[in-house]
């Protein structure tokens, strides 16, 4: 049956990016739009990409675009303000909930200064970006389709072995961990061509009644809290072509990998699937001696529970 829903789902919801140009946001659109792009160290991609964003805002595409800084060493922020992207540092943003741990903290706590009422993430180490990114996976949201409130982006991800260029074999994480996961525990899900990319978009709504993982993983959780919430048709995937990014050694995977299967396994014990697992943080690495890893995973609350005072 599962399955069966994620071919229908997969005909009826999957978009290709050109059917949302910028020009057909700027015209149609009937909500507003904040573009929120975590970034660390990321200064020879952030230019490009904030410069990109910037021109969707000036178009009137979009409007706003919020660069969330992570104590970058490098030039970062600098270059994403000469490139007129407004720049918030994640430490500023909800002090009280101590140390932003990650990726994920960061995306959430950008949503406590945030009042648009769509949200695009987008990742700031991307190669070859382009205004596209953000304006197709906005369009579901904003150009009259029904009922969508999810947006994931998919694509072409070449793998670079050295100076070679493979045109397929990036995304190893997602191909032996996050889709057999998804095909065995939530096959309405299988459907999703990336669903761990970074690249996605939200009604501000629903994201504030979602929690956050706050490291690797942030994506699948929210992925699999989005379609409980709202239901398969609530959810949709946009094609963004290709995306370039750097490739993680294989030893670092293995921490992502981990935490993939941690978000899923606590979903399926609080869905009463599963029992606990012992020791959930520690992942024992067998090098010259068998050495624990510590692979925490903290969740932040849904942000609508801060404002109503529940948390």
């Amino acid at each position: 049956m599962g399955a069966e829903r994620a071919r229908r789902w997969y005909e009826s919801r999957s978009f290709h990016h050109s059917e949302f140009p910028a020009e057909r946001l700027a015209s149609e659109r009937t909500r507003s739009v904040s573009v929120c792009v975590p970034a660390r160290n990321e200064e020879d991609t952030i230019g490009a990409i904030a410069s990109d964003l910037v021109g969707l805002r000036e178009l009137g595409a979009i409007d706003e675009v919020l660069v969330i800084d992570a104590a970058s060493t490098d030039r970062t922020r600098a270059i994403a303000e000469e490139a007129g992207a407004d720049v918030r540092a994640e430490s500023d943003l909800l002090p009280g909930q101590g140390v932003v741990l990650g990726k994920g903290d960061a995306m959430w706590r950008a949503l406590s200064v945030i009042e648009s009422d769509v949200v695009v993430f987008l990742d700031a180490d991307s190669e070859g970006f382009g205004p596209h990114f953000a304006s197709g996976l906005a369009g579901p949201l904003v150009c009259g389709e029904t009922g969508i409130e999810y947006v994931k982006a998919f694509y072409r991800r070449p793998l670079k072995l050295g100076d070679e260029t493979l045109p397929e074999g990036g995304g190893r994480v997602t191909e032996l961990t996050a889709r057999p996961l998804l095909n065995l525990f939530y096959p309405e899900l299988a459907g999703f061509r990336q669903p761990l990319a970074g690249e996605m978009a939200g009604t501000r709504e629903l994201l504030q009644r979602l929690p956050f993982a706050t490291g690797y993983a942030v994506e699948i959780a929210l992925l699999i809290d989005a379609w409980r919430e709202v239901g398969l048709d609530g959810l949709a995937q946009v094609d963004i072509e290709m995306r370039q990014n750097r490739h993680q050694p294989l030893a670092d995977l293995t921490r992502m990998a981990y935490a993939v299967l941690r978000a899923v396994s606590i979903r399926l014990e609080r869905e009463g699937r599963l029992t606990e697992i012992d020791n959930a943080d520690e992942l024992l690495l067998p090098r010259a001696a068998l050495e624990p890893l510590e692979v925490s995973l903290v969740e932040r609350p849904p942000m609508a529970s801060l404002v109503t005072g529940d948390w």
